[in-house]
């Protein structure tokens, strides 16, 4: 599943609970704190996936990222002057 798939598969989640607690508010009344308490969560959970939905939008996940393409020609042999060989120690000197 792509990100945006799986991001509409909890919207759609996300809006049964509120119609589920709809129905329990309706039987249960609005005054109890606990049911209140739910609410705000629920309602919590639906802004933070708009957030997320944003920025999932906004970074492209479902995107390849660029390809940075090496060329094959050799460096510069100058970058090199005064470094060691890893492993080697300098160029005119022998490993001990």
């Amino acid at each position: 599943m792509s990100v945006h798939d799986d991001i509409t598969s909890v919207q759609r989640s996300l809006e049964e609970l509120n119609r589920s607690l709809g129905r329990l508010e309706h039987q249960l009344g609005t005054d109890g704190l606990e049911i209140r308490r739910v609410r705000m969560d629920a309602d919590h959970l639906r802004e933070s996936l708009g957030l997320l939905k944003e920025s999932a939008g906004a970074s492209g996940m479902s995107r390849r990222p660029d390809l940075v393409t090496i060329s094959d020609t050799p460096y510069d042999r100058s970058l090199w002057i005064d470094t060691d060989d890893e492993g080697l120690g300098a160029r005119d000197r022998h490993a001990p």
